[in-house]
């Protein structure tokens, strides 16, 4: 079996983008259960949710990057 997801970014503006579509296999999908993150393209995000678009056909994996610790210690001395 294999599924079609979508991981969709949730912005702080509110905005939501696909950064990344694929087809995954069962066992990436029982990965799932057992991570609260993902890396894209060398970036952290935090997975939020999941829903099915049952139009589209795919599994969408709603997500917010996580800031690195350099941003948060920038943050903290503005």
């Amino acid at each position: 079996m294999s599924v079609k997801i979508a991981i969709v970014e949730k912005k702080l503006s509110g905005e939501m983008t696909i950064i990344h579509q694929a087809t995954w296999s069962e066992s990436q999908l029982s990965a799932l259960h057992h991570a609260n993150y993902l890396l894209v393209d060398g970036q952290e995000f935090e997975m939020l949710e999941g829903r099915m678009n049952v139009n589209a056909g795919l599994l969408e994996i709603l997500v917010a990057v996580v800031a690195d610790e350099k941003d948060k210690n920038k943050d903290a001395t503005e």
